[in-house]
């Protein structure tokens, strides 16, 4: 298979793939941007770049789920495990985080998002090991079932791009947003840890892939707490002057 024979000429395929998409977006934005984005080219640029982050969670989610379901033995065998199915999964989700980071970067939003472009260095530092070794490929499975949450959360972002957190929309959203939260990305990351942690003396390069866990994982329980007290411990106002925020890439 072309991913596992090419790793590299798969990630820059799908960073390709990624980059023609926000290409498009951007070329229909007349159609697709809300009133509240038209005119803010800020605005207009994070609509597009979330656009495109929502598409990735929508086919990599699913797509991690399918791998485990087909093949349950992955929960076990986070190490050794994997097919050509899960395997291109890590390369098109490299790609994306690739694509991302030259996005952020080539807009001037480096200073405005570095808590992503610190979140997507990490992924692809440690996705590239595996996809050159072969190791922990069930275990980057398992990671991306996070993609199912990022699904409600790149939603919940876009909605307050529009201003509509007022709306029935956003309401429910934010619940199933917690929701997917918990369970798709703390406890899946919690599995993860635990693995690497009751398993470290027997693991190849079980120091690097704990350090680059553990400071994920500092980072999914601050955006938690964030999460937690913008959307359920804040008046209205306050989601107001959030949604208003023209510097500020990761809104609260």
């Amino acid at each position: 298979m072309i991913a596992q024979d090419h790793p590299i000429l798969t990630i820059l395929l799908s960073a390709l793939a990624f980059q023609s998409l926000r290409l498009v977006l951007r070329a229909r934005s007349g159609c697709l941007l809300p009133k509240q984005v038209e005119g803010n080219k800020t605005k207009s640029w994070r609509w597009t770049n979330l656009s495109v982050s929502l598409v990735h969670s929508a086919i990599t989610g699913p797509w991690a789920l399918l791998c485990v379901y087909n093949s349950p033995e992955m929960l076990t065998e986070l190490l050794t495990f994997h097919s050509s199915f899960s395997y291109l999964l890590i390369c098109v989700s490299t790609g994306y985080f690739v694509q991302d980071v030259a996005d952020i970067i080539m807009n001037g939003q480096s200073k405005a998002s570095w808590e992503f472009l610190l979140h997507h260095m990490l992924v692809i530092s440690t996705f590239l090991y595996i996809v050159l070794t072969h190791n922990y490929v069930a275990g980057a499975v398992v990671a991306l079932f996070v993609e199912i949450n990022s699904i409600f959360l790149h939603t919940r972002l876009l909605l307050k791009l529009a201003n509509a957190q007022t709306s029935q929309l956003y309401h429910y959203n934010k619940y199933i947003n917690v929701f997917t939260y918990i369970i798709f990305r703390l406890l899946a990351q919690f599995y993860l840890t635990w693995f690497m942690l009751t398993n470290f003396s027997i693991l190849p390069n079980s120091g690097y892939i704990n350090l680059n866990l553990n400071a994920m994982n500092i980072m999914i329980l601050v955006y938690f707490y964030r999460l937690i007290r913008t959307d359920f411990f804040r008046k209205p106002k306050h989601y107001l002057q959030n949604g208003n925020n023209n510097t500020k890439f990761v809104d609260d």
